[in-house]
């Protein structure tokens, strides 16, 4: 097991679930209660856009470039 790339990855994954957390809080917030599958939606796309914007703003993890 890689534990030095555990650990340089480790951050963005509390930062992502973070992110997760504030964006769902913040759109509740504004819209209401939202179902499951609008909730999953957006889960996704942030988890998806996550790794090429944190690539592209170059505070990636080596093992990501």
């Amino acid at each position: 097991m890689d534990v030095d790339g555990l650990k340089e990855v480790a951050p963005h994954y509390i930062a992502l679930a973070i992110l997760v957390v504030l964006v769902l809080t913040t759109v509740e917030a504004v819209v209401g209660e939202l179902g499951f599958w609008p909730e999953l939606a957006i889960v996704l796309g942030i988890a998806v856009a996550y790794r090429p914007l944190v690539v592209r703003l170059g505070v990636a993890p080596s093992g990501w470039q």
